[in-house]
């Protein structure tokens, strides 16, 4: 059995596989990030389950356009001399070398076909570790070895490395890599025109294509032999489960080889480039990689200042690995990716987000940064809802994220008190919203002559219940939703308080705006019958009872236009028929359009996605809510404490390891769904957390 090893970071996670079936240890997944787009990821037993796994993703056009550069590799500790068994040949041919001598063969490797494991690496795995990197620790007859995995920061280069300890007999080290460098959102087939060529000290691998990229090969303690071959039929167990493309072609264009007698360290690099530079330096100090990573980490937690706690330290790095940099003219800005494997940075997600990842984290410099970058980014008194995944282009079709950008921006005011960014950055973004969703602007964005926002119709998906496939939205919420109206009158109460000491005429106005808007919402989404709030007004003036979770932020933003008593009625509702252990369901069970289980294809996902099943980002106004009708009582936070338990357990135990899904069914067991790690599942359990805790 293994013993721990010591590392160079603080472990955040360390899973005991040998006492655990394939195929459970197959649900637990991993991710490394880099700040700019890049990421590494992969189940614990290094099998990839997705399309979007891989040991290097990375991004040409940061933090975007993200290639599947390196799928994996066929990694083998080889015995000569002596019985063959469980052999696995690094050649098609079945030869293990050239001169035919058999051994005993390790596969480090796991891979799945057509329902099978060729080969069963997980088998002598005993531990998996994850620090400032992740580390598989193996148990062969006669050494041990750990593979560590390393993501280099600001640069798309993933580092592999072996550390062979208690060497009684020496061994030959083959290492096979699988090249897929496709677009992230595709899968590879056996007609990419791949090749490769020798360069400096390591491989170039290209798509023979114009403008293609390439990825840089090197591990300098070995031999290479050029033995090129396609394997067919990666089964992605995963995208299967979700209806969507899951075998896989991929190309390897030979082996690394190299011979161990001893205790030693060998390292293998990957770097993905648009064009690879002649002489191009790779960095083979691994000490100082590993030094750099956790002097970042560190660096992450002290600004979050309750570093002593185990809990808040985690979420701290899981915070982290949302945060990365877009060129905005030629100038690297903070931005948030919504989530991984799939997202890039939408701009809902990114302010619903940024007080938890950012604010109580204490990365101020980086709120400024995304605050200001999307700031100007408006256009026609709206803050794009998110940037295309392999461009610059930008997308506005989203009622609710200029007005989470408005109670975002007040939010940095008040933990910093920058007010010279605020009303030079800021501040003529908000009033430009505040004009724009008044008089009127896209998808019929406007104030009714009640004071009320209506927006869209039911072939729109404007707000964040907007699943819809082929031109069909199955959650239509056009008109007066209620999570848009309670937004909009937190955003003129915060505009009302901010100028009430400067400018009493402007102050007036905008609190004139905001007692009419508070009138006409409790009168219009109030009801009496159900005793919570209307979900939605249609612009047929129908009323939409359905018990939803949006009307939680009437109660949870700073600013609520409910008596005390309709706020603790909408907890008690909400608490009652909403809340699970993960999260808030989007549908009461009761209701007949209820779907209590997200899986199939995207059709049938789409119908659930808003229809029941469970958003752990819903935790965190939940909370809030829940500590604030209660007077944030001591037996309150207690109670609250509980609400939040099973998030924290799953954030170290269950999906991928050290971050929050997306997701999860509706329906117990609650099976963890969607994105891996969503940043503001992560941010909104951190805020609760700190609520909870201060």
């Amino acid at each position: 059995m293994l013993t721990p090893q010591k590392t160079n970071g603080a472990t955040t996670s360390c899973i005991s596989t040998s006492d655990k079936g394939v195929e459970e240890l197959l649900t637990k997944e991993w991710l490394l990030t880099n700040g700019r787009g890049d990421y590494s990821s992969s189940t614990i037993v290094g099998c990839n389950t997705r399309g979007y796994h891989g040991l290097l993703i990375g991004a040409l056009n940061p933090p975007t356009n993200r290639i599947m550069a390196l799928a994996m590799c066929l990694e083998m500790v080889i015995f000569k001399g002596e019985p063959s068994s469980g052999r696995v040949p690094y050649r098609k041919s079945g030869t293990l070398s050239q001169s035919g001598n058999t051994g005993k063969i390790f596969n480090l490797s796991t891979f799945e076909f057509n329902e099978k494991f060729t080969p069963q690496g997980f088998t002598l795995l005993k531990q998996f570790r994850q620090d400032t990197g992740v580390h598989f620790d193996y148990q062969l007859d006669k050494l041990e070895v750990t593979k560590s995995v390393y993501l280099l920061r600001d640069t798309s280069t993933a580092v592999l490395m072996y550390d062979f300890k208690n060497v009684a007999n020496p061994a030959e080290f083959v290492l096979r890599p699988f090249v897929g460098l496709r677009d992230f959102h595709s899968l590879q087939k056996s007609y990419a025109p791949l090749c490769s060529r020798r360069v400096d000290d390591g491989l170039l691998v290209r798509n023979d294509t114009p403008g293609s990229c390439e990825l840089f090969l090197s591990c300098p303690a070995s031999n290479f032999e050029k033995d090129e071959q396609w394997w067919f039929n990666f089964v992605y167990r995963n995208d299967k489960e979700r209806g969507q493309d899951f075998m896989e072609d991929l190309w390897t264009p030979g082996f690394f080889k190299c011979r161990v007698e001893k205790p030693t360290k060998i390292v293998f690099w990957a770097n993905l480039s648009n064009r690879y530079k002649p002489g191009q330096p790779i960095n083979s100090n691994i000490g100082t990689i590993r030094e750099s990573l956790r002097k970042h980490q560190n660096s992450i937690v002290a600004a979050g200042k309750n570093n002593k706690n185990k809990n808040h330290r985690i979420l701290c790095l899981a915070a982290d690995q949302f945060i990365t940099k877009r060129q905005t003219n030629h100038i690297p800005r903070s931005t948030i990716l919504a989530g991984y494997p799939w997202f890039a940075d939408w701009g809902r997600d990114i302010f619903i987000a940024l007080p938890g990842l950012l604010l109580v984290t204490g990365r101020y410099d980086e709120a400024k940064s995304v605050l200001s970058t999307f700031a100007a980014a408006a256009d026609e008194g709206m803050i794009p809802n998110r940037f295309d995944d392999r461009n610059d282009t930008m997308y506005f079709n989203s009622v609710d994220a200029s007005l989470w950008f408005i109670n975002a921006a007040f939010q940095y005011l008040n933990a910093t008190g920058d007010s010279k960014t605020f009303m030079q950055e800021l501040m003529p973004t908000i009033r430009w919203i505040i004009d724009s969703y008044h008089k009127g602007t896209r998808f019929g964005i406007r104030s009714c002559s009640n004071g009320l926002i209506t927006a869209g119709n039911d072939e729109t998906q404007l707000t964040w219940m907007d699943a819809k496939y082929n031109g069909a939205a199955y959650t239509p919420r056009g008109g007066k939703a209620v999570e848009i109206n309670a937004l909009w009158y937190n955003s003129l109460s915060w505009l009302a308080q901010f100028y009430a000491g400067r400018d009493i005429d402007t102050a007036n106005r905008f609190n004139s705006m905001a007692e009419q808007t508070r009138h006409s919402f409790c009168e219009l989404f109030w009801n009496d019958g159900t005793g919570y709030l209307n979900d939605c007004i249609s612009p047929d003036g129908s009323v939409d009872s359905s018990l939803r979770p949006n009307q939680i932020f009437a109660v949870s933003l700073p600013f609520s236009p409910l008596s005390a008593e309709q706020q603790k009625a909408v907890v008690d509702a909400v608490q009652k028929h909403l809340l699970t252990p993960y999260g808030l369901r989007t549908l009461n069970t009761q209701d007949n359009r209820y779907k209590g289980t997200y899986t199939g294809p995207q059709s049938q996902r789409d119908e659930a996605y808003h229809q029941g099943t469970v958003w752990p980002f819903l935790i965190g106004p939940f909370v809030e809510a829940f500590l604030k009708v209660n007077e944030y009582s001591k037996q309150s936070k207690k109670q609250a404490a509980e609400f939040i338990g099973p998030l924290l357990e799953h954030l170290t135990e269950d999906a991928c390891l050290c971050s929050v899904s997306e997701i999860f069914d509706g329906a117990p067991p609650h099976k963890p769904r969607g994105c891996f790690a969503q940043a503001w599942s992560v941010a909104e359990l951190l805020r609760a957390y700190q609520l909870i805790n201060s």
